[in-house]
C-alpha cells in the first residue's frame, strides 16, 4: 500500500536527495536525561553500533551476559543503517566482563550501575547528525525554509518507517482488524501502524485547516517535554501565549478502547473496533514537533543537518519539510 502525501506546512519539497549514502550520514545519539543510581544489579552500556539492529545487538549483549533475552532492557529502536549511539540495561547477575566484549561494528562507550531495568520509551530525546545528498538548491530559498522550522516547527507525523516497507504493515491492521490471528510481534506492528496512520490523518486535516498549531476550544493539549496533558474548554490569553512560544501544543488521538469515530478515522471503522475489543489504552500525541538546536551547513552538494528531538518523533518528519527524500540504495 502507498502511504497517502500527507500534508506539508513549509511548502513542497525544494529538492530531491538522498540519505543514508554511508552509515556516518545519518548519525543519532540518545540521551535519557536523567542520573544513574551507581549501585543495583543492572549494568546500563552506552553502545555505539553502525549498520546493527537495537534488537540483534540486544540478544548478542544477553549472550555475553549470560542471561535470557527479554532482561535486557532498551529505550528505543534505533536505525540500522545508521550510526548510533544509545543505551542497554543488562543483569550482572554473572558479572560479565564488559572489556572483553567484541562484536563487529559495536563500540562500548561507557558503563555505569543502575537499580531498574532500561525501559522502552524511558529516555529524553535523540541527538541527530544527518547528511542529504544531492545538488542543493538556491542558498536563500534553502536557508529561508531553515530558519522558518527552527522558528515554528514542523507537524509531528509519524514516518514511514511506522509503516513498514511499502505501507505492509497497513496490510498487517487490515487482517488483524479482520480477525486474523498474528504473531505477537506482528500484532504489535498492525496495531501501531493503524493508530499511527489514523493519527496522521488527523494532523493532516488540522494542517490542512492551518490549526496544527493553534489551540481551539475543546483540545487537549500537551505540555513540551513532557507526557501532561489537560483540556482546553476556552483558550485564553496565557494559554494562546504559550502556544505560540511551543510551551504547549495541540494534540490529536493515539486510538484505543473508547475513543470517539473522528471525521479522519472515515474508512477505518473496523481498526476502531479492532482496537476497543483489544482494550487498547488511548492516548495522545502533540500534533507540533518543536526542533531543539537545529544547525545546519550548505555546500553545492549536499546539506548537513543537527538538530534534537524528544522521544517518539521522527527525523523523517523534518527531512519531508525540505526535500523529496529517499534512502540511497545499498
Amino acid at each position: 500500500m502507498s502511504l497517502p502525501n500527507w500534508a506539508r506546512v513549509h511548502g513542497n519539497p525544494l529538492y530531491s536527495a538522498l540519505i543514508r549514502s554511508q552509515p556516518q550520514d545519518f548519525d543519532v545519539t540518545e540521551e535519557l536525561g536523567y542520573e544513574f543510581s551507581g549501585d543495583g544489579e543492572h549494568d546500563f552500556l552506552f553502545v555505539e553500533k553502525t549498520n546493527a539492529n537495537t534488537d540483534w545487538l540486544s540478544k548478542q549483549l544477553a549472550g555475553h551476559a549470560g542471561v535470557p533475552p527479554r532482561d535486557v532492557g532498551y529505550a528505543g529502536l534505533k536505525d540500522r543503517h545508521a550510526v548510533t549511539r544509545q543505551w542497554f540495561s543488562v543483569p550482572r547477575w554473572n558479572a560479565p566482563d564488559w572489556n572483553a566484549l567484541a562484536i563487529d561494528g559495536v563500540r562500548l562507550l561507557d558503563q555505569q550501575r543502575h537499580n531498574r531495568k532500561l525501559r522502552r520509551g524511558a529516555h529524553q530525546s535523540n541527538r541527530f547528525r544527518i547528511v542529504l545528498q544531492g545538488q542543493t538548491p538556491a542558498e536563500a530559498a534553502l536557508q529561508e525554509r531553515l530558519v522558518m522550522i527552527k522558528a515554528v516547527g514542523v507537524p509531528n507525523y509519524f514516518g514511514r518507517q511506522r509503516f513498514g516497507r511499502g505501507g505492509a504493515n497497513i496490510a498487517l491492521a487490515d487482517q488483524w482488524a479482520e480477525g486474523r490471528r498474528l504473531p505477537r510481534h506482528k500484532r504489535s506492528f498492525a496495531i501501531s501502524a493503524a493508530r499511527s496512520f489514523l493519527f496522521n490523518e488527523e494532523l493532516a486535516q488540522r494542517v490542512a485547516d492551518s490549526t496544527w498549531n493553534q489551540l481551539l476550544a475543546g483540545d487537549i493539549a500537551n505540555l513540551d517535554g513532557s507526557g501532561s496533558v489537560f483540556t482546553v474548554t476556552e483558550p485564553d490569553a496565557e494559554l494562546l501565549r504559550r502556544c505560540d512560544e511551543m510551551d504547549i501544543h495541540p494534540t490529536g488521538a493515539l486510538s484505543g478502547d473508547g475513543s470517539p469515530l473522528l471525521s479522519s478515522a472515515t474508512g477505518h471503522e473496523n481498526w476502531l473496533a479492532a482496537l476497543e475489543g483489544a482494550r487498547v489504552k488511548p492516548a495522545r500525541r502533540s500534533l507540533r514537533l518543536r526542533i531543539a538546536d537545529l544547525d545546519w551547513t550548505i555546500s553545492e552538494d549536499s546539506l548537513l543537518l543537527e538538530f534534537a528531538l524528544p522521544r517518539g518523533a521522527f527525523a523523517t518528519s523534518v527531512l519531508r519539510e525540505i526535500a523529496d527524500v529517499e534512502d540511497a540504495p545499498r
